[in-house]
């Protein structure tokens, strides 16, 4: 009897020793024939037998990945990258996730160290620059895209967002040279995008409804389209299909930072705080430190009532960014509602000074 025990006992420690080796195995079956589930089950059996498996790590964060499961996927991607620190490949995964989830200054510090390793990856280089991008750095992708630009003057990936950039950054006549190598491949959504944001910089709104419009009509599902779409409308005057604009923008692009800063803008135009207050929370994750997301917060307040709150914020805007017109519009309000008129009439002043500096501006552009 005791001998069979034994017996027992030795099959199995044989058994449980090749347990994580065939659960490994069937984790892996499970991933490469799309059953994400099942994948993600048995990666985590195994993990839990064999914790230091970076691989292991980083291939259950692809399938969370691939699920949607972004936040869970960036815990596994990190816990494998503190195991293998030099994976350029889990490096790279782990920067996208932090792309999908609008965490952009993280999947910049990723992507700006793999750039160091790998300067000629077509796709850090893109993605890198379409992250500064969509944070409104438009100098910082026109210094990291230049370079490249000349090595690759065929890539209609580089010249599109160089151009965006250069456009938006109101240097307009080496953008147009890229628009029009663009539009040498026949009009297209991205070329109407260029040209409509070009107009948009220039304070031409009018004349950027048609190009954006067209954008839309060509490709509705490209990145940011609806967004601009719906700036121009806004611009015009035509509050109802901006918001239209910028919700279907964000049907596919949830954390658009235009799009939830502008809407959240038009829903507090229609005293529709709490909803506002939503969309702006996301416009703050995206870009935390913009003064504009700060300025409507600000603004929020002060249409509760919460003067002495939107003071306090107001003032802080202004420090950081002084030549915000409407917050010193709206500062000179909150001055003059707390009876403190010296203030409110040097606030007034300053408004009156940077018109006048707005309007020289304009007037500069437009004649360019």
């Amino acid at each position: 009897m005791y001998r069979s025990l034994y017996f027992l006992a030795v099959c199995c420690s044989l058994i449980c020793a090749e347990q994580p080796e065939a659960i490994l195995r069937s984790a892996i079956a499970a991933h490469q024939a799309g059953d994400l589930q099942s994948a993600i089950q048995r990666y985590r059996e195994f993990l839990k037998l064999r914790p230091d498996s970076a691989p292991v790590h980083s291939n259950l964060g692809a399938v969370l990945a691939r699920q949607g499961q972004y936040e869970d996927a960036i815990a596994e991607y990190n816990k494998a990258l503190k195991l293998d620190p030099s994976n350029p490949g889990i490096s790279l995964n782990l920067a996208l996730a932090y792309y999908k989830t609008a965490d952009l200054t993280r999947a910049i510090r990723e992507l700006e160290g793999l750039r160091a390793l790998q300067p000629d990856n077509k796709q850090v280089t893109l993605l890198l620059a379409d992250c500064w991008l969509q944070l409104g750095e438009n100098e910082k992708v026109v210094r990291l895209l230049t370079p490249v630009d000349e090595e690759k003057q065929q890539d209609l990936g580089f010249a599109y967002i160089l151009g965006t950039a250069l456009l938006r950054d109101k240097q307009f006549t080496r953008g147009q040279q890229l628009l029009d190598r663009i539009l040498k491949n026949g009009d297209s959504a991205e070329a109407r995008l260029m040209m409509g944001t070009a107009k948009l910089a220039s304070a031409d709104f009018a004349g950027a409804l048609p190009d954006l419009s067209k954008a839309v009509e060509l490709n509705p599902n490209l990145p940011s389209v609806n967004a601009y779409y719906g700036q121009a409308l806004m611009a015009t005057g035509d509050a109802a299909g901006a918001a239209k604009a910028f919700r279907q923008e964000l049907l596919a692009n949830p954390n658009d930072f235009e799009s939830n800063l502008n809407l959240a803008s038009l829903l507090k135009q229609d005293q529709n705080y709490d909803e506002a207050l939503k969309y702006l929370d996301r416009a703050i994750h995206v870009r935390p430190n913009d003064p504009r997301t700060q300025y409507q917060l600000a603004t929020i307040h002060l249409a509760e009532g919460k003067v002495e709150d939107s003071r306090k914020e107001l003032e802080e805007i202004v420090r950081g960014a002084p030549k915000f017109t409407e917050a010193h519009v709206s500062l000179a309000t909150v001055y003059y509602r707390l009876k403190r008129k010296s203030e409110g009439d040097r606030e007034r002043a300053l408004v009156l000074q940077l018109n006048a500096e707005a309007q020289a501006t304009q007037t500069a552009l437009q004649a360019r």
